[in-house]
């Protein structure tokens, strides 16, 4: 399975860079849609990603829009992580598709109201308390990709420890 994970405007690079992380350890693509709130060659964002940024794979959008006219969401596996989202995380199945696009709003904002609306039903959330706003950003894709590796059976990936 070939996950993408879809940053639409990140603000914070330290963010972005543990993302960056995530994406080279678990193997999924990284989108990152403009207007960031960084530069790419920000010191916080390398340094937060370490030195895998050479293992994955990275791909720039100018806009929103030029994203979803590239990879139409009526042609794709996308999937909408929001606070406000109907569906639980680990309610959908993924463990048949070939390929799955999941996209991360701003820090500050989420993503845009009117997307969330238009594809409600592809909109995902992860449970928490009432009272508080949301998890960590990078937190937030670790949780996701994780759920679908796990229904894909963490295809591709090591298991056990080369250590014990």
């Amino acid at each position: 399975m070939k996950i993408n994970v879809v940053m639409v405007e990140p603000e914070i690079p330290q963010n972005t860079g543990n993302i960056a992380r995530t994406c080279a350890a678990t193997d999924c693509k990284l989108h990152l849609v403009h207007p960031l709130g960084f530069s790419i060659s920000d010191k916080y964002l390398k340094r937060a990603g370490l030195d895998y940024w050479d293992k994955i794979e990275i791909e720039e959008h100018d806009s929103l829009s030029a994203f979803l006219n590239k990879y139409k969401p009526e042609e794709h596996n996308m999937f909408y992580a929001s606070t406000k989202a109907q569906h639980c995380y680990s309610d959908v199945d993924f463990s048949n598709m070939e390929e799955v696009f999941i996209l991360f709003g701003k820090e500050t904002k989420g993503l845009p109201e009117d997307l969330l609306k238009k594809y409600i039903e592809n909109t995902i959330r992860i449970p928490m308390k009432g009272e508080l706003r949301s998890l960590n950003l990078s937190n937030s894709v670790a949780i996701i990709v994780y759920e679908v590796l796990r229904q894909a059976n963490f295809d591709g990936l090591k298991e056990v420890s080369e250590y014990f």
